[in-house]
Formats: structure tokens, C-alpha cells, sequence
């Protein structure tokens, strides 16, 4: 299995127009979302297309032998030793953020005119430091995302894995486990769980309290959990901050509180969506909703294993689009919500979220919403009834058909 890479079809053709370009590929996503077997796909990409093997140059920075590469002068030799002639070059640096300083190294390569550059990293400090002021306008972010369904069958059925007939128990599969790529290589449920903590735990100990310098790291982890276990609930400041003094007797200041779910935002362990209103077509500040980077995160970190679909369908169509580049917001109408507003191209869509609309209170509630916008943008419905409803031009969409087919809005 270790020799064999799936390769994430979608993002090398996000990528591939800026192979032999000198802006620097930044690869960005949260730690263990396939970054660098990504890399791996796009340097096969290259030979295949004719790059000679001797012009592709790779550092994983994690690896055994490269460690001890710390400075921006030992970063340097290690590049400058991989080169054997003067033929363009396509540098590839993994977990590049190991080495303080690495920026001015990249830059200079760059700057040479005779390589093409990817990096990766495994939180968005690559692009809060000086990577971002020395180089704006001269990288381009490619973020990833954990598996999409589509992309989790696609990779059970190249490892060999069993795939379920009903496709129904292997989404519910896949909302309990998530899609961090090597939970695919466990069987054992236990061992899944063990893993998917132990990410988690590498996050906080490599991604957030080493860039970050955390006076309380319990009322932090507290912080964090809260929000995890709030997934795609409307929460602010103030209303967090007062959960905490009411019931967890712990002042927090709403500045500390912002500065938390920074980190976690730069962990890449949240996503925040804000509100927008719909009538003004403008952003509301004050109440958000925060969605998970990947599902098994939250199970990951709980007992209790049942699934509340609400939160779960609304944060797997928010990470399947956002990693299609649509632009997401809660919609906000009057005094309704509309629990999505993606645009793309300056060109809006509006979109519920359900299990099912198999009753009529649940229909009536969910298409209410559609009902106030008086715009001709589409409307999307998605559940997981196999019986779709044709009803006041709204498009009602199978969520699990919608991804495995690999759908646009």
C-alpha cells in the first residue's frame, strides 16, 4: 500500500496550469490531509508529461535525514546539493515551516528564474508571516481539503477495500470516521478513533502552541471544544463568552476569545461562515457559524456516536464546495435563514440542508426560506431522500448522488 498513491484527480487539475509558472505553489490544509502524497502526484504528473526525473528536486523536511535541517543556510546546502546541472528545476519542499526563516531561501530560488516551486505546510502561518509580505503577487494558494465522499470510494476501491452495496451505510461510514486519508488503512474502528485523536493531538502540539504562545492552555482546549461540539450552530463572542462565565464559572475576555478561534482558523481546524443578508446583499458582523475541517474531528472527540444530521450534511456541502472555490455564507432573510449562499463568478446560489423532507412540517419549514428571495438566482434542496421533490423551481438534490457524481451548483 505505501508504494501506491491515490492521486486527488481534482486538485492536480487545480494545479497543473501553473506547473512551469514561477509563482510558488503553496500547498496549504490541515495536518494529515494528504498534502504530501499530493506532491508525490503531482511529480508523477511531470514525468508523465516528459519532465526529465533528474529536474524534479524533493525535501520532506519530516523525513529521516532531513531533520536536522533547521536553518535557512542548511535548507540552502540541502537544495543546492540535489542540483546536478543547469536545466530548469521543479522544487518540491514538504513541511517547509520546519526550517525558521525558510522564506528568504524560497525566495532567492525563486527569484533565480530557473525553478518552479511548491511548498507545503500544515496550517496557514505559511501565509501570515513573511512568505506573504515578501512575496505578494508572486504565490498562489492551493488549499486542501480532508476526502470528499466521492474521493473516499474512489479510494477504498483502489486499496482494494471492501465498498458497501448500500451507499447509505458507507456515507454513514464516512461521517462517523471522516476523511483524513489513512484512517482508509484501519479496519478496526478502535485504531480509526486512535489515529484521528492523534492528529489532533499533533495539531495542538505542532501547529498551535509552538507558533503560538497560549498562557492557558486548558481554558484554550476548553475553547476548542466548545466550538467543536457547536459545529454549524450561529454562536458570537459574547454569547460564548457568556456560556463560559455562566456555565463553566471562567471569565474569558471576547479579545482572548477572538484570538483563539484565530488559531484554530490558522490550525485549519475550523472554518468560519459568516452571515449575509440577503435583501442588502451585505455581510453581517457579530454571529457565525464555524464548521469542522473534517467530521471525524468531532467524533473523534465524543462519546456519544449518534449522528444529528443537520450539522453534518450542512458541513459536508460547505468543505465539498468551498474546495470547488465557492465563496459561502449563511444567508440571512428578514428573520429566516437561509443556510447557505455560495457565490462564484459574481453569480449567487441559495441553498437548504436537510435529512429529510419526507413530512410536511419539515418541507414547509425548509422551502420557506426560498419563498422571501425574490431574485432569479437557482435554488439548491439538499437531503437524502431517494425520492426528490419538483416544487416552485427549486432543485432538489440526493447530497450523497450530488458528490459522488462530482456536481456543480
Amino acid at each position: 500500500m505505501k508504494n501506491k498513491v491515490y492521486t486527488r484527480q481534482y486538485y492536480i487539475d487545480k494545479i497543473r496550469g501553473f506547473y512551469h509558472s514561477d509563482l510558488i505553489k503553496v500547498i496549504t490544509g490541515i495536518r494529515r490531509c494528504g498534502k504530501s502524497c499530493f506532491l508525490l502526484s503531482v511529480m508523477e504528473d511531470l514525468k508523465k508529461s516528459g519532465v526529465d526525473e533528474k529536474d524534479i528536486l524533493y525535501l520532506n523536511l519530516d523525513k529521516r535525514g532531513y531533520r536536522k535541517i533547521k536553518t535557512p543556510d542548511d535548507l540552502e546546502a540541502a537544495i543546492e546539493a540535489l542540483i546536478t546541472d543547469d536545466d530548469f528545476k521543479y522544487l518540491f519542499v514538504d513541511e517547509v515551516q520546519n526550517v525558521e526563516g525558510f522564506e528568504e531561501v524560497i525566495n532567492g530560488f525563486r527569484e533565480d528564474g530557473n525553478f518552479s516551486i511548491f511548498i507545503t505546510g500544515s496550517n496557514s502561518y505559511l501565509l501570515s508571516g513573511e512568505l506573504s509580505t515578501k512575496l505578494t503577487g508572486r504565490y498562489i494558494e492551493v488549499e486542501m481539503f480532508t476526502l470528499n465522499f466521492r474521493e473516499y470510494l474512489e479510494m477504498k476501491e483502489f486499496f482494494g477495500k471492501e465498498i458497501k452495496e448500500n451507499k447509505m451505510e458507507e456515507f454513514n461510514e464516512y461521517i462517523r470516521f471522516g476523511g483524513f486519508p489513512k484512517t482508509l488503512e484501519f479496519d478496526n474502528i478502535a485504531d480509526k478513533e486512535t489515529y484521528i485523536s492523534d492528529v489532533i493531538s499533533q495539531i495542538l502540539d505542532k501547529d498551535v502552541v509552538r507558533h503560538k504562545k497560549i498562557r492557558n492552555r486548558l481554558v484554550f482546549e476548553k475553547v476548542m471544544t466548545y466550538i467543536i461540539n457547536n459545529f454549524g450552530a450561529t454562536v458570537s463572542l459574547s454569547g460564548i463568552a457568556e456560556y463560559f462565565k455562566n456555565q463553566e464559572h471562567i471569565v474569558i475576555r471576547q479579545e482572548t476569545l477572538n484570538n483563539y478561534l484565530k488559531i484554530l482558523e490558522n490550525a485549519k481546524i475550523i472554518y468560519k461562515c459568516t452571515r449575509f443578508d440577503i435583501k442588502s446583499k451585505k455581510s453581517l458582523r457579530g454571529e457565525q457559524k464555524y464548521y469542522l475541517a473534517d467530521l471525524g474531528i468531532y467524533y473523534s472527540r465524543n462519546v456519544d456516536a449518534r449522528i444529528n444530521y443537520g450539522p453534518v450534511l450542512e458541513n459536508i456541502v460547505y468543505t465539498y464546495l468551498s474546495a470547488k472555490n465557492y465563496k459561502i455564507s449563511v444567508g440571512r432573510i428578514g428573520k429566516l435563514e437561509c443556510d447557505f449562499i455560495t457565490r462564484i463568478n459574481d453569480e449567487y446560489r441559495y441553498i437548504q440542508v436537510a435529512m429529510t423532507i419526507m413530512n410536511e412540517e419539515t418541507e414547509e419549514r425548509e422551502y420557506k426560506p426560498f419563498s422571501m428571495i425574490r431574485d432569479n438566482y437557482p435554488k439548491f434542496l439538499f437531503t437524502v431522500d431517494t425520492l426528490l421533490q419538483k416544487r416552485d423551481g427549486v432543485i432538489h438534490k440526493n447530497i450523497i448522488d450530488f458528490i459522488s457524481d462530482d456536481e456543480n451548483l
